[in-house]
């Protein structure tokens, strides 16, 4: 049982169970016990102000100040009707009430309410209870932004009164999940029954059993608001709905499958003022006549799949304040009309295909003072800007930036006092920070001018400042100091000056710039040579990556450090304690270096850090003994350092581990194969230690069901190849590449790379692609035949089983590895024909066999006439091209000495004896048949003629002793 109940809810408890023994449901109430029941409302609830977050603005608790000894009538959020006293509206609206509601709650003994309003509090994800169907005199039902769950119940729609539904936005703020959802028999019970119905909002409901495109058939023709945000909708959505005659307010956005078209809508009487399609599927042209939505205030068709020009029609609507068309692949000229529309406020064109100069006159259209937001990034515009657009002079945001605009920025700009974020990053601009037109500028809180191919001239004799300066991205912008003027900028959030060519050592000043405020450094691919201190307290990412720092690591102040990136230096020494006490300490990178000394153990009793990456540095000792339970690591990388010792068990409890990298060091032990049963493991290389002995059979049920990466090269690994582990590797199996090929492993932080064995080189994967598979395991001691099991990892780019003793034949399952573009088994003992199977694998571009015993002919066709002799030589069997040694097909067999024929009658006539089968009975007739056939044709190598002679030689005595021991004559 739960915790015992205090009296005080005990007593409760019983005067509500007085209370609904006095007072019925049936019966009505007097004005005194629609207080009480209020009350016992009130005190099923608790009162917590988070409860009103993060939704409400404005909050107060309306019941704390409820008084018994008062007319309740009275009670803020009451409302009485005049004449019969009964309670006909409750609005509790951001009330800070907490609790659940259940359907024996005296608040359905309020059965006179017109207008019932709860939304913004917590109800703890409680059922909408049925009881709320018999409120039949309600027209307004507010429940939204209150955590109610589970199924909207059948009878909502019993109350035909009402004029506006609202259960909008019940889903958890921070899983981001829905919690309420409606069916489809309630859904079309609720559009007939509700034929008073105004507005209907259920955003963030899930109506994915839903058919959008027979459901909204019989909509009531009085509904002026449709809100559907977020719903799961699927499916066609037919165009019927454009034409209810009283529609004012239409939300479709963020349904990502929900289709549609709008080129067969006539609106020509509609009273549409707001239309949001976004991140949709809705696709084709814009039709002429969307001009003939005269009221339209608020569009909104980002994020889907239209197509075409921009119609020069959207000049007609002249109510528009908000337009955004951005995140589409609409084409052509900007239409200039739309620079003339009189009430524009926010226009968003970006992430288009729009082409063509900005027009000369931009800003001398009749109407263009309105404009604050205006967006035209991401398209394909060239031409410079000109400088009428100073005349926009409301424009608080101006972005133009990834176009192909050239030339200098027009001083006239200056004159946008206004302007709060200018953004003219990634185009061909001369850009020159001058006294002239920054001065200006008070407002500036956002600057961008990163990757202007030309350059950004900054005059550092100039002095003038922007006080309110946040924002300031420079990088690629072929500068080579840092701007003096940033010495007064203290506010600064974000600074990026990566990829410049920025000497020596940071100046002194720059502690103090930002210095309570910034939390993103980005000094990265500078030529940067020291960094004294960071003294930034509040500092979240940290980027100084391939510069020229030596020394220490800098001193480090920020303790709610999340990102710390320092590699490709030369920095030296320890890593630094100081970094354990960053506790929020997400990804740390500090790879190529010369950190010297031990891992410290705190990193690994980190319950927070994903990313631990100190390759290349010059660090001893064992990898620290104790991983905490439940830590968050995702990616490992030790690679190339000196750690030795065995590697911890308990780093089994990093079960969100996709990728460990300890190659190149000295670790010791037999393979972990503990670490199976992490699910999620996708890179594993611990190649190049000193791992040793038999991999045995999984311990676990379904061993490395994600694994794409498996180097366990350049150990001493031996006995046979573990192939009941390769019979669990399923993510090297039937991978669809056009799913995962643009997905890499790792976040928009951090990406994964990797030093890879391919193709005879070790080659540095930048990202690794999830879709990359590779085995590894040359240079160890494996010894018997290779599993035909291998086959089936159809999804395989690279195999290497070379410099092991190998024995038995290339498995003809090896044709089905589709996929492989290299195969490396040489410095083997493998012997048998070459299978033929292997023409048919389309990719494979490297191919070694060599030093190995293989015979018979080499396969030719497709990718086989590509390879040359370094991928056969040293297996003397072999013949064919690109070989010298031909293979004489079609020469005669010579048969064998007539005296070993007369008197022994040791090998049949057609020159096949027990030596040729005895060597083929391993890898099957065809190499036995070959070998018998090899040993016996004209023009046979000499080697081979010594070696059957010797051999037949060898038998004859012994069979002839044998003979002589038995008894008997020969």
């Amino acid at each position: 049982m739960g915790k015992c109940l205090s009296w005080k809810y005990f007593s409760l408890l019983l005067s509500l169970l007085f209370f609904h023994s006095q007072f019925p449901v049936s019966s009505s109430l007097s004005s005194n016990s629609q207080c009480s029941a209020l009350l016992h409302f009130n005190h099923s609830l608790s009162l917590d102000s988070y409860a009103s977050l993060p939704f409400c603005e404005n909050s107060y608790p309306k019941t704390g100040s409820w008084k018994e000894d008062k007319d309740c009538c009275t009670w803020d959020g009451v409302v009485c009707d005049n004449s019969t006293r009964h309670v006909i509206a409750l609005d509790l609206t951001c009330s800070w009430l907490s609790g659940s509601i259940h359907s024996n709650s005296t608040l359905f003994l309020l059965r006179h309410l017109r207008t019932l309003n709860l939304a913004g509090n917590y109800f703890n994800s409680s059922l909408i209870s049925p009881e709320f169907g018999k409120f039949q005199s309600l027209t307004h039902l507010n429940l939204s932004d209150s955590y109610f769950s589970g199924e909207i119940p059948y009878e909502i729609s019993q109350l035909s009164s009402l004029v506006s539904l609202d259960l909008s936005y019940n889903f958890d703020p921070f899983s981001r999940l829905q919690l309420l959802s409606i069916k489809a028999p309630v859904w079309k019970r609720v559009i007939g029954n509700l034929t008073q119905l105004r507005e209907l909002l259920l955003d963030r409901t899930d109506m994915s059993s839903i058919t959008p495109n027979s459901s909204m058939m019989n909509l009531s023709s009085s509904l002026t608001t449709l809100s559907l945000y977020r719903c799961n909708l699927q499916g066609k959505f037919e165009i019927n709905i454009f034409h209810l005659p009283c529609i004012q307010t239409l939300d479709l956005g963020y349904n990502l499958e929900l289709e549609g078209s709008l080129s067969k809508c006539n609106w020509s009487s509609s009273s549409l003022k707001f239309l949001s399609l976004d991140s949709t599927s809705f696709s084709g042209e814009l039709p002429d006549f969307i001009g003939n939505l005269k009221s339209l205030e608020y569009l909104d068709l980002s994020t889907c799949n239209f197509t075409g020009a921009i119609p020069t029609s959207m000049g007609n609507l002249t109510q528009i304040i908000n337009l955004d068309l951005s995140y589409n692949s609409f084409n052509g000229l900007l239409p200039l009309s739309i620079f003339d529309l009189p009430n524009l406020f926010s226009l968003h064109l970006d992430n288009n295909q729009l082409v063509g100069p900005l027009p000369y006159h931009i800003g001398e259209f009749k109407y263009n003072n309105s404009l604050v937001t205006f967006d035209l990034s991401y398209n394909m515009l060239h031409g410079s800007i000109p400088s009428s657009i100073s005349r926009l002079v409301n424009l608080i945001s101006l972005d133009l930036s990834s176009n192909n605009l050239h030339g200098s920025i027009p001083s006239s700009i200056s004159r946008l006092v206004n302007l709060t974020s200018l953004s003219l990053s990634s185009n061909n601009l001369s850009i020159m920070f001058d006294l002239e037109m920054f001065s200006k500028l008070k407002n500036l809180i956002v600057v961008n001018f990163s990757y202007n191919n030309l350059f950004v001239s900054i005059n550092n004799n100039l002095t003038f400042t922007l006080p309110n300066l946040n924002e300031l991205y420079l990088s690629s912008c072929n500068i080579s100091e840092f701007p003096i003027f940033l010495r007064t900028t203290i506010n600064l959030r974000y600074l990026n000056l990566s990829n410049n060519r920025i000497h020596g050592q940071t100046p002194k000043w720059l502690g103090a710039v930002g210095r309570n405020s910034l939390q993103f450094l980005d000094l990265s691919h500078n030529f940067l040579t020291s960094i004294d201190k960071i003294p930034w307290k509040n500092l979240d990412t940290v980027d100084l990556r391939n510069n020229l720092l030596q020394g220490p690591f800098p001193t480090l102040n920020a303790l709610n450090l999340n990102y710390l990136f320092a590699s490709n230096n030369n920095i030296t020494g320890e890593i630094p304690s100081i970094i354990c006490n960053a506790s929020s300490l997400e990804v740390l990178d500090l790879s190529h270096n010369n950190f010297s000394g031990t891992i410290p153990k705190c990193l690994v009793l980190s319950n927070v850090l994903s990313v631990l990456d100190l390759r290349m540095n010059s660090l001893n000792g064992s990898i620290p003994a104790t991983f905490s339970e439940g830590n968050k690591l995702r990616s490992i990388n030790l690679n190339g350092n000196q750690l030795e010792g065995p590697l911890p068990r308990s780093l089994e409890t990093s079960t969100n581990l996709e990728v460990l990298d300890l190659g190149n060091n000295k670790i010791n032990g037999t393979f972990p194969y503990w670490l199976g049963s992490i699910l999620v493991l996708q890179v594993l290389v611990i190649r190049s230690n000193k791992f040793r002995g038999r991999i045995g059979n999984p311990k676990t049920q379904f061993p490395f069901l994600n694994l794409r990466i498996l180097d366990i090269s350049n150990n001493k690994f031996n006995g046979p190849l573990p192939r009941k582990y390769f019979k669990y590797l399923k993510a090297m199996m039937n991978a669809d590449e056009g799913e995962v090929a643009l997905k890499y492993i790792g976040d928009n932080y951090y990406y994964d790379s990797l030093n890879v064995m391919m193709k005879g080189s070790y080659i540095e994967l930048v990202r690794i692609q999830t879709v990359f598979t590779t085995i590894d395991f040359s240079n160890n001691r494996f010894i018997g035949d290779i599993p035909q099991i291998i086959g089936s990892l159809n999804s395989l780019k690279g195999l290497n089983f070379s410099h092991n003793n190998l024995t038995g034949c290339i498995p003809s399952s090896f044709g089905n590895l589709t996929n492989l573009e290299w195969l490396d088994l040489s410095f083997n003992k493998l012997g048998g024909e070459i299978p033929k199977q292997l023409v048919d694998i389309p990719w494979l571009a490297d191919l070694k066999l060599s030093h190995n015993q293989l015979a018979g002919q080499i396969p030719l066709g497709k990718q086989f006439n590509t390879f040359d002799n370094d991928s056969y030589t040293n297996n003397l069997g072999l013949c064919g091209f690109p070989l010298t040694r031909a293979c004489n097909n079609h020469e005669t067999k010579q048969p064998p000495p007539s005296t070993l024929q007369q008197e022994d009658n040791l090998e049949p006539k057609n020159g096949f004896g027990w030596r040729a089968v005895s060597i083929g009975y391993g890898c099957g007739v065809i190499f036995g048949t070959l070998m018998g056939y090899l040993m016996f044709k004209i023009g046979k190598p000499k080697w081979i003629v010594r070696m059957v002679k010797l051999e037949q030689h060898i038998l004859l005595k012994r069979l002839k002793n044998n003979a002589r021991r038995s008894g008997g004559r020969k």
